[in-house]
């Protein structure tokens, strides 16, 4: 069989599916939640087609999963006219609320999220093609998310519960909030990653409009309850509808505060530009990467394989933080390009329930077109296809591809293909991989691999200033979320972990009194009657 072939023996009759993995009657979803209230939409839908396709008595079909509402301007302005409310320019219920209040709040979306399990991750692994495995694994990481940021606000807060005397002046420094967030999350994590702005702008205390990402929407059906529930009215709005529709105009209002966006530079210059006044808005964003390898003549090359497979291939490459080129020295290029193309061909592919499935349907329709169109143009400029059957392709399914050896003057070594195609270089002189993380336009991430100490040390310290985390003999990734994740150049906005995004949604504030007797008895008497939220040396234990 060819490979082509064998992608297309894939498919699944729908009756043959386990059960407990059918998605069932597509769902056409009116319901937008906005000041606390679950509205019904009765104009235009947009339909949502899975990037599965199942075998028919003819041609395979991509299943058809639901449908969302597409909203006019007038919708979006409605949700963020009631999150403008909600906050009352930081006297509504949200914002000066104490903080344990707002953790309790955190605590039921929690709770009711997790009775909703079994749908979302069925959706992850319908609308994006996620692998069950790894739909369960987003799932649960995103609710240890909202568990790790209660236990980190509650630290933040114990740090701020006192006062300060400096130079004759007494003062408590905390952290307040924005305002009114705009949070848009990527379709690749479309739980996780919109969860990582969400939850920590929520807890800061701003008010939130939410936009789901364009694919990987409908899950969030399942969780509209819970934010309706969960928070008081206003908090938390949610619009869908095309972006140029419904975002522009929210941003052209001038009430946002703050932008979360994780997606395109482009994109995020795009919309924020929009906004009449650019100095009050705060942004956070994750942008696109194109991170590199760099294999020394001292790698290892079991590990350098291991990882660099991990690194490119994982959830078909779709990830900011995924190896985009790989640099290999030329005195183990050859072997590393043939355990490499080896270790790809072990790979299990199939459809997202399968067992042990570990390459799946690509959920961008025009991505497998674009694919081939690297893979082409690498070809034709002297690059071939190092592995077996590499860029086969059927319907949504692409076959990576490992094109080597890649030079600067093919797409695949400037685009970031955001797929799985793993485009390889040789390289003599160590100045050609950091001649080319110093001009690339990204700076997020960088692995290298090797034993020799001294290079090593060298090439950490000559990249830690270009990048924002140097991995050794690993590949590139985010976690922990304990760790700071951001990046220089065109590749993020602001720093995203559990503290740190406590910090990116929120602004350090100062009540302060020159120290004298009078001004000490007012702020004393102030504490001890619990006469302020924010001047207060309570804390949470």
């Amino acid at each position: 069989m060819t490979m082509e072939e064998r992608l297309a023996a894939t498919m699944w009759l729908e009756q043959d599916i386990p059960e407990s993995y059918r998605v069932g009657t597509p769902v056409t979803q009116r319901e937008y939640l906005v000041g606390g209230e679950l509205r019904t939409w009765e104009g235009p839908l947009q339909e949502v087609r899975s990037p599965v396709f199942l075998k028919t008595a003819g041609n395979p079909e991509a299943k058809l999963l639901g449908s969302f509402p597409l909203l006019s301007d007038t919708e979006a302005l409605a949700a963020l006219d009631a999150a403008v409310t909600a906050y009352g320019n930081g006297t509504g219920p949200w914002p000066s609320m104490p903080l344990e209040e707002r953790l309790r709040h955190l605590e039921e979306l929690t709770h009711l999220m997790v009775t909703q399990k079994i749908n979302v991750v069925n959706l992850l692994m319908w609308e994006i093609g996620k692998s069950h495995h790894d739909a369960e694994t987003e799932f649960d990481r995103t609710v240890e998310y909202i568990r790790d940021t209660i236990d980190a606000v509650k630290e933040l807060d114990r740090s701020s519960a006192r006062f300060s005397i400096q130079k004759g002046i007494i003062g408590q420094i905390r952290r307040a909030p924005l305002g009114v967030v705009l949070c848009m999350g990527p379709y690749n994590y479309p739980l996780n990653e919109s969860f990582v702005t969400l939850i920590p702008a929520l807890v800061m205390g701003n008010t939130v409009v939410f936009k789901p990402p364009r694919i990987g929407v409908l899950l969030y059906r399942y969780l509209l309850q819970a934010f309706r529930d969960a928070f008081p009215p206003g908090v938390v709005n949610t619009v869908y509808g095309e972006g140029q529709v419904v975002i522009g105009p929210l941003m052209a209002s001038g009430n946002v505060n703050s932008l979360a966006f994780i997606g395109t530079s482009r994109a995020a210059n795009l919309i924020r530009r929009q906004h009449p006044r650019l100095n009050r808005l705060r942004c956070t964003l994750g942008l696109e990467a194109k991170n590199p390898a760099i294999m020394t003549p001292s790698a290892d090359l079991d590990t350098a394989v291991q990882e660099c497979i991990l690194g490119s291939l994982s959830f078909n490459g779709q990830r900011c933080t995924a190896l985009k080129l790989l640099f290999v020295h030329s005195d183990i290029f050859e072997k590393f390009l043939d355990r490499f193309c080896a270790a790809v061909a072990q790979l299990r592919f199939g459809m997202p329930w399968e067992p042990g499935v570990f390459l799946t349907p690509l959920p961008e329709p025009s991505k497998v077109e674009y694919l081939s169109g690297l893979v082409s143009d690498a070809e034709r400029l002297g690059a071939h296809v190092a592995n077996e059957g590499g860029g086969a392709s059927f319907r949504s399914f692409f076959y990576p591809a490992v094109l080597a050896p890649v030079s600067p003057v093919m797409r695949v070594h400037q685009e970031e293909q955001f797929g799985p195609v793993i485009p390889v270089v040789r390289f003599e002189d160590i100045r050609q991989p950091l001649d080319y993380v110093a001009r690339s336009d990204y700076g997020q991430q960088v692995s290298i691999f090797g034993q020799d100490t001294d290079e090593i040390a060298r090439l950490v310290d000559a990249l830690v200033n270009q990048v924002c985390r140097v991995n050794i003999n690993s590949q590139c990734q985010r976690g922990p979320d304990t760790f700071p994740f951001t990046g220089r150049k065109d590749s993020a906005e602001g720093t995203l972990s559990v503290s740190d995004a406590l910090r990116v949604f929120s602004i350090r504030t100062v009540v302060a009194t020159k120290a004298n007797e009078s001004n000490k008895e007012l702020l004393r008497h102030i504490v001890r009657e619990r006469k302020s939220e924010f001047l207060s040396t309570d804390f949470i234990l």
